[in-house]
Formats: structure tokens, C-alpha cells, sequence
């Protein structure tokens, strides 16, 4: 039975657990978990077993180690070496252990849902320091608390530990989890230099694309183990198409005519003329006019294509100095750069906001009051051409100093800065209008495969003009500075006391600039040129001029590849060629103007302290491990945004006593059962904390911010069964209940005149409906909302895991199988204030209350992995199963968006020649599997549905 160690002596302890490179993950994430084999009194069985696996079963084994010396709920995932992961990315890793599903960006991992609290509720530390890597999405940039974990290559992490039950010692601001990632530990390696290097070949078969992707490292350890350094690099390029169908949500709206029928009067006397605009629409005049105004129509509906262009640079290094048994210093460094182009060609019906002027011929609904069908006439038919280029350029810098002062007293120093620069200089749009088109029509009897077809020629230029031009150029930077102070004491044997102190500041600051515009106003010259006469806003039909005549330099071809497009439907028109019309309108040239909404930041300093106590020993002769412990921490926050054009900040604190308690009992030396019980919080979201807000000219909503919101607090309680039964194996059935006492939700305050809120035109995008028809401006149409603390939710579930080798069954080629199952059961509900449907033609929305799931909980999720491993060939088929889920409120009347079930199906196969050579075929989303996202859980109305085709990955390791 082992006693006290020394945090130092850990690392002698980890090399039994297989060695080199494995080592080191295992004693970083062992140190992770506090020194875990001192608490629990682990035997030294547990640490022979590590000792007779290899390869793939050897980073089960340390895996499963750190899970069962931990007091905790802890996973892990430790990699055998560098670039074996088993997936292409971080999170796609983490989505193998139970409780853990994911959401993807360009078909790979990019942030984590942990017991079904999403990434804004987990908190990552990269070797001990807590961190925000930020990246940007299919909209935007991450303005917030969530971790993107696309951002580095996972070749950089050799283990990866996830805490799920908090302990005051650990990090507070989760209500989720916590997220260690750690690189390499050159002391754990063997003396004298080693060296890794893989280079693999990524195919994507829709892009047809093959790239690189390569990785090495080289350490070195002096011979007596007091000194080592190790240096690490990853490198890959990849594109990625994105193919599918999307409508920018479903909306309501009064349509110019249905079925030939006005459904607007220009005086009380004509009953017959449409002119595309104006006039008075009557209410139980025309049931046909009703109809469709009360039914859901999309928006946009559209196919298009898009590129992902992705670059990642990753580099790692660590210096460590023992000059004794007591003492070690540790300085580690982390860079990464992520590169990542994105190119969108869309050829679409702009519905929205323009129904008014469109005629509707023979409309087909649904059961959910959906519009799943129509011809339209006068249509403005678009095609846009999108660029935005962004890089991220992450960095990390850090320093631990590891004492023993005496066998029973030691202390760690830590400290540490991190900054991550998300920066998108171009991101640009240009547009091409036909605002009077003739015979669009659309079905979306299956909604997942809409059949859009064009009437008008969308090939030919002289049917279009260049209507807007965009750029909105924009910067998010995240900043972290850690100092940290721990300290452990063995009171007595059996009896630890632990107590430490930390400050940490957060900076977060955002700014956005635009230099959009559309070319005409109403009437005049237009604004682009200055050259072109413009139509007023009134005039519809084959003469107005609304935009630059196109010629055929300006314009370029898009054909559409498989999307999934039904037969019969347009697949090829012209799009805005970026280069000359960029050119011709000096888009670069123009002055930017700032996004109100979007030039803000936070502040954020915590400072604190915890008192822990660690106990084990026996209960009535029942073994057993616990750990109980208060955490302070006192927030700071300082706030800043535009309120009205002029910078507003706003301070304010607040206090957290945070009690927790761990334990663990051993009724066999295989049988563990824990339980813990914890007060946890997380801060507000970054993006409802600043004062000033923005403004929607084209969904005429007004959103401010509430820098006084109160942070998240839940009780969380923990229960689990683990039976170790066999070297590699475990059985373990883990309940949880989250009981939140408040989630923030967007509540609106009132509708009323844009006039009314004070705020001048010019924080309206200046191509929006509302920007060009100034008369909105003093209708009572824009819902003005706010974020709030609302009600609490309560979220219980169940985590099942299973990991059989089946050597424990018989020897042989079946005793080389081994399955890795887990499955995630969640039940949650909240209440959310909404709003819905309108009830009246052109009426306003009406506010619902709606009990559903909370925001990103899958009520299902499964995992499973078949493996083969003999030593030297080894291979793996692996499954991964979401059920359907919400991410929270939707708009235009709709109520809760977001994604329907996916399965993923990935495989690998690793064949070792020779002890320094080793062959990989490696296979992600092997199905192809497409993401359909919904606009209303109910409805399931399309939002999109598209595809990225499958990874094939070819390459070969070399190690000395």
C-alpha cells in the first residue's frame, strides 16, 4: 500500500506506466488529478499491469489509471505518442468519453457539451493555466467564453483530462467540467535524445483535395534525469467543401397578390390594381391573402457551395530542471496559428422583407402552417459571392516551480500568460440582384431536399445589377494572466491539508467595422460611383435602376456539384466575380464605419482562495478516499460598449463561496464507488455583459446588453459505480443531477418605434430594409429585447461506459478484439419566454412561454469503438450517435432552432514494420453523414442541410 509520495517522485512513478512519450502524457495528467495514487492508496498492482501492455491497450490502460486513482469523476484520453491520437481534432477525441457530444464547423470537432451544459459552461486550462482560444464559425467570430478547440493540432497534446465533479483546489467557473490539455514532459522520457515524425496525406473526396499533415518531435533527457527539453511541431492544410441548401429561417409576411387575387387596395375604390408597393391590406378581405400571410414562407431559400481553406502551425516546447528529488522547475511554451479562409457562392429568392412586391401562385401548406410550396412573380432573385479571411494566432506561456520543503510539506508555484488574436481583415460580399424575376418556385415537400428552380434566366448578365457591395472587417483578442500558489501538508498519514491562493485576469475585447452599402438609395446619384441615376425605392419592373448594369467581366459561373438537390433542380448561375468588382467599386478604399454592437469588451479579475482536506482509510473495514474543501473567489468585472456612439463602461463586483466534497469507497480492491456534491458557477456570457447593444434593420430588433447579470449557480450531485475487473477493462453506471438556479435568457421589453429607442440611424447597417426606407424607422415593428436572469432549470442523467478487451475471454486472434462503448441519457427541462406566431396577418409577434430541454441537451447519446490491436497491427471502427437538440431561441416567430440527430462513422488501421516505422489508413465521416439544422423544434422548418464529404488519411511514423 503505497503512503505519502512526493509530487516529484510522481514522475519516477508515471515511467512505469509504459514509457517514453505515453509517460509523459500519463504524468501530466496524473499531476492533473492532485497526485491521485497518494490519495486513494492505489497498490502497486495497478501500476504493474501499465507495465506488460504496448501500443494502443497501453493508452487504455494509463488511461483507465487516471480515472480509477482520481477521488473525482475524471476521464482521460492519453495518446501512445505524438500524432496517434485517433482523431483528426481535440474535440473529436473528447466525444469518446461518456457524457461528452460535440458540435462541428467544416465537418470537424470544434467545441464540447459536457452532461449537456454547452462549452460556454466548461472551462479549459492548457498545462495548468486556464485559457480562450477562439476561432471564427459559419457567422461569426467567438465572442464569448467557449473554447474552440479547432485551433490547435491535436499532435500538440499527449493526454487530455476531463474533471467532472469540482473540488475546491480546482478551478472554479465550470458548470460542466474541466478540461486539461497537456503537452510534453521531456523528464518522463527516456535519457539521451528521441525523436517522432509522421507525415500523412489528408484526401476530402468532395473537394478532391489531397493535404499535408505533419508532426515531429525531438527531446532530449540528460542521463541522470535532473534536466531534459523537448521541442514539437504540427503542421497541416486542408480544404473542405461544404455543399447544401439553406433559408435563413422561415418567416410571415403579406404577399402582393395570391392566386391572382390583390391582396392590398390603393384606395377604398380599387379592388384590382397591384403595384408592388404601398396600399392597404384588409384583414378578412381575401381568405386566400390570409392564408399566406399567417403561414411560415422561407425566407432565403437557396443551394450553395462553401470552401474551407484551413491552415494550422502548431509549435510546443518545455525546459524542466530537477536538481533534486525535491525540487523541479518547468517552463512550457505553446504557439498556434490557424489559418482559415472561408468562399460562399449562393444563388437565392430574397423573400425577406420583400413579400410585399412578390405575387404567390398556387401555395401548398403543410400540417405545421408551412408554405411548403409556390411559384412566386416579381421576385427578387440574388446571387452572392463571399470572402472572409481570418487568422488566429494563439500563444501561451508558462512556469511552474514544484518544492518539497520536507516528506510531509510541498508547495507549486505557478504562473502564466496567454493571448489569443482572432483577426478577420476581409470578410466581403457582393451581390448581384434580378428584383423583378418571373416563374421562381420552390418545394419543400422533403425539407431536407428542397427543389428550387429559377424562371428567369440566372445566367445571363444582363438580367442583373450589382446591387450591394460588403466588408466587415473585425478583431476579437482574449487575454489571461494566472498566478497561482499551492500548497500540501500531511498532517498525518492518511490526511492531507491543501490550501492555495490565485489571481487571474481576463481581458476580452471585440471591434467590428463595416464598409457595406447598398449602390442606390431612393432616387439621386448612386453611392458607390457616383455616376449611375437610381430609381427611387418605389419603382418595380424591368426599368428600375437599382444597382451597377453587369457585364460579363464582373460576373463568373458557379456550378452547383452534389448537394443533395432533388432532379429538376437550377444548378448553375452567375455569381459577383469578387476580384473586379471589388475593383471597380474600390470596396478596400472606402472608410469603415463601427459596428455599435460589436465594439465592446470585459475586464474580468478573480481573486480568491481554497481550503481542501484529503482523507483515506478505512470506515468499518471499508477502504475509502475523500476529499472536502471550500473555494472564495471574488469577481471583478469591468464592462464597455457604445451606447448612443459613445463609450459607456460599467464596474461592479461580486463574492462566491463555493463548498465541495469528493469521496470514494473501495468494498473491493476492483470495486469503487463515488459521490460528490459541489456549489459551482459561470460567469455570464461575454456577449450579454456590456452595456450598449445593436440594431437589426433587418429583422427590426433592438438587443441591448445587461452588464449587472448574475452569474450562473447550480448544486451539482454526483453518484457512480466503477468495477475494474480485469487489466484494461471497466463497467462504471455514473448519475448526475444539475440543479441550476437561474439561466439567462433574451426577454422583450416592448415593441415601439426604431424613433423611440433613442438611437441614431446610423448603427443600421446601411443595406438593410430599415436603412433604405427611412418610413420603418417610425413604425411600431421593432421588438426591443434584453438579456436577463430567469428562471432556474433542473438537468438529471445517466453516463453508461463499458470497456472490454476480450483477451479476458480467450486467448488467440479473438483475445486481440476489444470493445470501448458508452452511452449518455439526459433529461432536462426550462422554461423559455418567447416569442412565436403572429396571430393576425402583418400583426405582431406574440410572446409564448415554452417548456422544452435546455439549450444544447441531447436527450440520447451513444458511443461505440471496436478495436484490434496484436502488438503490431492494430485497427479500429468507431461510431458516435447525437440525438436531436435545440440551441435556444430562434427568431421571425419561430420557437427553439437547432440540429437534428447525426451518427458519424470513422475508422483507423496502424501497422508497425519495424519498431521505428509504423503505416497508417485512417477514414472520418465515412458516411458522409449530412447536418440538418431545424428553425423550429416543432415545425422542424429547414434552416439547412448540407454535407462534407469523407476524410481519407494515409501516412507513416518514424521514431528513434
Amino acid at each position: 500500500m503505497l503512503t505519502s509520495v512526493s509530487r516529484i517522485s510522481l514522475f519516477r512513478m508515471a515511467l512505469l506506466a509504459g514509457g517514453g512519450l505515453a509517460a509523459s502524457g500519463l504524468a501530466q495528467a496524473q499531476e492533473a488529478v492532485a497526485a491521485p495514487e497518494a490519495q486513494v492508496g492505489a497498490d502497486d498492482a495497478a501500476i504493474d499491469d501499465a507495465i506488460v501492455v504496448t501500443g494502443f491497450r497501453q493508452s487504455l490502460q494509463a488511461a483507465i489509471n487516471v480515472k480509477k486513482n482520481a477521488v473525482g469523476a475524471v476521464d482521460a484520453i492519453v495518446a501512445e505518442d505524438i500524432a496517434k491520437f485517433p482523431d483528426q481534432n481535440l474535440a473529436e477525441s473528447l466525444q469518446r468519453i461518456p457524457g461528452i457530444s460535440i458540435s462541428r464547423d467544416a465537418g470537424e470537432g470544434r467545441a464540447i457539451t459536457v452532461r449537456g451544459l454547452s462549452s460556454q459552461f466548461t472551462r479549459v486550462r492548457v498545462n495548468g493555466l486556464e485559457t480562450v482560444a477562439t476561432s471564427t464559425d459559419g457567422a461569426s467570430a467567438n465572442r464569448d467564453r467557449a473554447f474552440d478547440f479547432n485551433v490547435f493540432a491535436s499532435e500538440l497534446f499527449s493526454s487530455i483530462v476531463v474533471h467532472k465533479t469540482a473540488e475546491a483546489s480546482l478551478d472554479e467557473g465550470s458548470l460542466g467540467a474541466v478540461v486539461d490539455l497537456n503537452t510534453g514532459n521531456p523528464l518522463a522520457g527516456k535519457a539521451g535524445f528521441t525523436g517522432v515524425a509522421s507525415v500523412v496525406g489528408t484526401y476530402n473526396d468532395l473537394s478532391d483535395y489531397v493535404g499535408p499533415r505533419l508532426a515531429g518531435l525531438l527531446s532530449w533527457r540528460n542521463d541522470s534525469g535532473t534536466f531534459g527539453v523537448s521541442l514539437s511541431a504540427a503542421y497541416q492544410k486542408t480544404k473542405v467543401l461544404e455543399l447544401g441548401n439553406n433559408t435563413v429561417r422561415w418567416s410571415q409576411a403579406r404577399f402582393d397578390s395570391v392566386n391572382g387575387a390583390p391582396c392590398f387596395t390603393q384606395s377604398a375604390t380599387d379592388l384590382t390594381g397591384r403595384q408592388n408597393s404601398g396600399g392597404t391590406y384588409t384583414v378578412g378581405r381575401n381568405a386566400a391573402c390570409d392564408k399566406a400571410a399567417l403561414a411560415f414562407h422561407p425566407r432565403i431559400p437557396r443551394y450553395g457551395e462553401v470552401k474551407h481553406d484551413r491552415e494550422r502551425l502548431g509549435l510546443t516546447g518545455s525546459v524542466q530542471f530537477a536538481p533534486t528529488d525535491a525540487t523541479k522547475f518547468s517552463i512550457d511554451g505553446l504557439f498556434s496559428r490557424f489559418n482559415a479562409d472561408r468562399e460562399e457562392q449562393w444563388g437565392e429568392v430574397l423573400l425577406r422583407s420583400n413579400e410585399r412586391s412578390i405575387d404567390v401562385v398556387n401555395p401548398v401548406y403543410d400540417s405545421n402552417n408551412n408554405m411548403i410550396s409556390a411559384t412566386l412573380n416579381d421576385a427578387w432573385v440574388r446571387t452572392e459571392h463571399y470572402l472572409r479571411k481570418s487568422k488566429t494566432e494563439f500563444y501561451q506561456v508558462g512556469g511552474t516551480w514544484d518544492q518539497d520543503l520536507s516528506d510531509t510539506l510541498r508547495f507549486t508555484m505557478l504562473g502564466g500568460f496567454s493571448k489569443s488574436d482572432a483577426d478577420i481583415p476581409v470578410e466581403t460580399t457582393m451581390i448581384f440582384d434580378d428584383r423583378d424575376a418571373q416563374g421562381y418556385s420552390f418545394d419543400y415537400t422533403d425539407m431536407k431536399s428542397p427543389k428550387l428552380t429559377f424562371g428567369t434566366s440566372v445566367t445571363d448578365p444582363a438580367n442583373f445589377q450589382l446591387a450591394e457591395i460588403r466588408d466587415r472587417p473585425s478583431t476579437v483578442v482574449n487575454k489571461f494572466k494566472t498566478v497561482q500558489f499551492r500548497t500540501e501538508w500531511d498532517v498525518a498519514e492518511g490526511f492531507t491539508v491543501k490550501a492555495g491562493a490565485m489571481w487571474r485576469r481576463f481581458n476580452f475585447d471585440t471591434e467590428s467595422y463595416t464598409r457595406d452599402t447598398a449602390v442606390c438609395g431612393n432616387g439621386g446619384l448612386d453611392r458607390v460611383l457616383g455616376t449611375i441615376t437610381c430609381s427611387a425605392s418605389s419603382v418595380f419592373g424591368p426599368t428600375a435602376v437599382y444597382g451597377i448594369p453587369v457585364t460579363a467581366q464582373l460576373a463568373q459561373m458557379f456550378n452547383l456539384g452534389n448537394a443533395g438537390q432533388p432532379a429538376g433542380n437550377t444548378n448553375a448561375w452567375l455569381v459577383p466575380n469578387l476580384e473586379s468588382t471589388t475593383a471597380l467599386t474600390k470596396l478596400y478604399d472606402r472608410a469603415l464605419v463601427p459596428d455599435a454592437g460589436n465594439i465592446r469588451g470585459v475586464q474580468e479579475t478573480t481573486k480568491g482562495g481554497y481550503l481542501q482536506f484529503d482523507g483515506k482509510g478505512e470506515l468499518l473495514g471499508l477502504r475509502y478516499a475523500l476529499n472536502a474543501g471550500i473555494r472564495y473567489v471574488k469577481t471583478e468585472q469591468s464592462s464597455y460598449g457604445l451606447v448612443s456612439g459613445t463609450q459607456a463602461t460599467v464596474e461592479r463586483s461580486y463574492d462566491n463561496w463555493l463548498p465541495s466534497a469528493n469521496v470514494a469507497f473501495y468494498p473491493t480492491e476492483d470495486l469503487i464507488v463515488r459521490g460528490a456534491v459541489a456549489e459551482v458557477i459561470t460567469r455570464p456570457t461575454l456577449g450579454s455583459l456590456t452595456p450598449g447593444g445593436s440594431a437589426d434593420g433587418f429583422n427590426f430588433r433592438v438587443n441591448s446588453g445587461n452588464p449587472f447579470l448574475k452569474p450562473f449557480q447550480a448544486t451539482n450531485y454526483d453518484l457512480s459505480i466503477e468495477w475494474y475487473f480485469a487489466p484494461q477493462a471497466l463497467i462504471s453506471v455514473a448519475g448526475f443531477i444539475k440543479d441550476v438556479a437561474s439561466f439567462t435568457q433574451s426577454a422583450a421589453i416592448t415593441e415601439a418605434t426604431f424613433a423611440q429607442t433613442g438611437l441614431p440611424a446610423s448603427v443600421l447597417n446601411p443595406s438593410s430594409p430599415a436603412a433604405l426606407n427611412p418610413a420603418l424607422l417610425n413604425q411600431p415593428i421593432w421588438t426591443l429585447t434584453t438579456t436577463v436572469n430567469g428562471t432556474g432549470a433542473k438537468l438529471k442523467g445517466i453516463e453508461l461506459a463499458a470497456q472490454i478487451p476480450f483477451k479476458i475471454f480467450t486467448e488467440g486472434f479473438l483475445g486481440n478484439f476489444g470493445i470501448i462503448a458508452n452511452a449518455t441519457f439526459i433529461d432536462s427541462d426550462a422554461t423559455y419566454t418567447l416569442q412565436g406566431p403572429a396571430t393576425t396577418p402583418g400583426g405582431a409577434l406574440v410572446n409564448v412561454d415554452r417548456t422544452a430541454a435546455l439549450a444544447n441537451v441531447s436527450k440520447q447519446a451513444f458511443n461505440g469503438t471496436l478495436y484490434y490491436d496484436d502488438g503490431r497491427f492494430s485497427a479500429r471502427v468507431m461510431g458516435t450517435y447525437r440525438g436531436r437538440y435545440h440551441e435556444g431561441a430562434s427568431g421571425t416567430g419561430n420557437v427553439l432552432e437547432g440540429y437534428g440527430s447525426m451518427f458519424n462513422l470513422d475508422a483507423s488501421m496502424r501497422f508497425k514494420l519495424t519498431d521505428w516505422v509504423e503505416l497508417s489508413v485512417e477514414g472520418n465521416n465515412l458516411l458522409d453523414t449530412y447536418r440538418y439544422r431545424y428553425t423550429d423544434i416543432d415545425a422542424n422548418r429547414n434552416y439547412e442541410n448540407n454535407h462534407y464529404g469523407r476524410n481519407i488519411l494515409v501516412g507513416a511514423r518514424f521514431k528513434y
